[in-house]
């Protein structure tokens, strides 16, 4: 009766456990592509879907009346230049799919101007959203009022702490000591927060070429002037500066803004470069692009680090870290939005030889 009974209780763990290694195996369903149009065609913004050769095939009737169009184009693959022949449109697609990368532009095909975001996609595909500039601006407006109510708020009591824990330092003892740099450190490491959040919502909000006052920039000697204000934590742990390359190359760039952005550039290398070692920055032009590359002779970055290390509040493995500050986890997602609004980019690899290379590259203009 016991092997019998056994006999049974295996039989029904191994059919368990067949259905459950069935329910794992069995594929998520995918989205029906009429379930994707559908809900396109909903949407309260417009889309406008092109193939590799221009032809539409997905106009729903939100573009439709925002590019002022008497109806919504039918499924037959109409020719884009049919439907409209503005030059800024189709330079737009064109260098969409060229570059493989997102293109933005303010179109006017009637009285209202339009924020267009072109997306490239796989065998030439392009889909193109169309929205309202006013409501867009709007929106940012909003937001970025919101974010500078909050760090105003923020920043209030922050400065009262700050002031009560100077206050507190100045009798402090050997009891307390310890506890009160403590709280000094925290403050201040928030009041970084604070302005950090709302620097980096400034520069989200704003369109690239906006809010700059552009001059020309001698890259080498704006990088000395950067280090010259890092030297002090550079030279607690005999870390030394190593510039090479082009020492003529010049942007047209936002000074301020290029300051903070080798400000991040500079001190993330120094956070991860081993005591007594080098910061090397190399300055290389080519095509009307300057290319400046900040290397640190850490550890280098790990397939994450490089998949999240623009992400705002990503710090990555703290083991890397060889020194003891910690930073706010924006200061390399306000680089990425600072090349940006420059129209460059930024982007991380790891070094042949060794360390993290973070490189920003910029336009050097007229």
């Amino acid at each position: 009766m016991l092997a019998l009974l056994g006999l049974l209780l295996g039989g029904l763990l191994g059919w368990l456990l067949a259905r459950r290694l069935t329910i794992r195996q069995r594929p998520t369903p995918a989205v029906p592509p009429s379930q994707l149009l559908g809900w396109i065609v909903e949407d309260p913004e417009g889309w406008l879907i092109l193939d590799e050769a221009n032809q539409v095939h997905l106009l729903n009737p939100r573009a439709a009346t925002l590019m002022q169009l008497a109806r919504v184009i039918p499924p037959s693959r109409q020719p884009l230049d049919q439907l409209s022949t503005a030059p800024g449109l189709l330079e737009l697609i064109r260098d969409c799919r060229q570059r493989q990368r997102a293109q933005r532009l303010t179109w006017q095909p009637g009285d209202e101007p339009l924020d267009l975001l072109a997306l490239p996609g796989s065998g030439g595909w392009v889909a193109v959203r169309l929205q309202r500039r006013r409501s867009l601006e709007a929106q940012q407006r909003q937001q970025e009022r919101w974010v500078s109510d909050v760090a105003h708020e923020l920043k209030t009591p922050l400065t009262a702490l700050l002031l009560v824990g100077d206050s507190l330092a100045a009798q402090v003892n050997s009891r307390n000591a310890v506890l009160v740099e403590r709280l000094q450190r925290e403050l201040r490491r928030l009041q970084q927060l604070v302005g950090d959040i709302l620097e980096l919502s400034r520069l989200e909000n704003t369109l690239p070429g906006q809010g700059q006052s552009p001059s020309t920039v001698a890259l080498a000697a704006l990088v000395e002037q950067v280090w010259s204000g890092l030297r002090p934590l550079a030279e607690e742990r005999c870390i030394q500066l190593k510039l090479a390359g082009d020492a003529d190359a010049e942007v047209e760039a936002d000074p301020a803004r290029l300051h903070r952005a080798l400000l991040n550039l500079l001190d993330n290398a120094i956070r991860f470069s081993p005591d007594r070692g080098t910061v090397d920055v190399d300055i290389s032009t080519s095509r009307g692009w300057c290319l400046l590359a900040v290397r640190d002779h850490g550890e280098g970055l790990s397939p994450q680090d490089q998949a999240h290390l623009f992400e705002r509040f990503y710090r990555g493995d703290p083991a890397r870290m060889r020194s003891r500050r910690s930073g706010s986890g924006l200061g390399l997602a306000i680089v990425q939005q600072i090349a940006i609004t420059m129209g460059g980019r930024v982007q991380a690899t790891n070094h042949p030889q060794g360390g993290a290379l973070l490189e920003l590259v910029l336009p050097m203009g007229s």
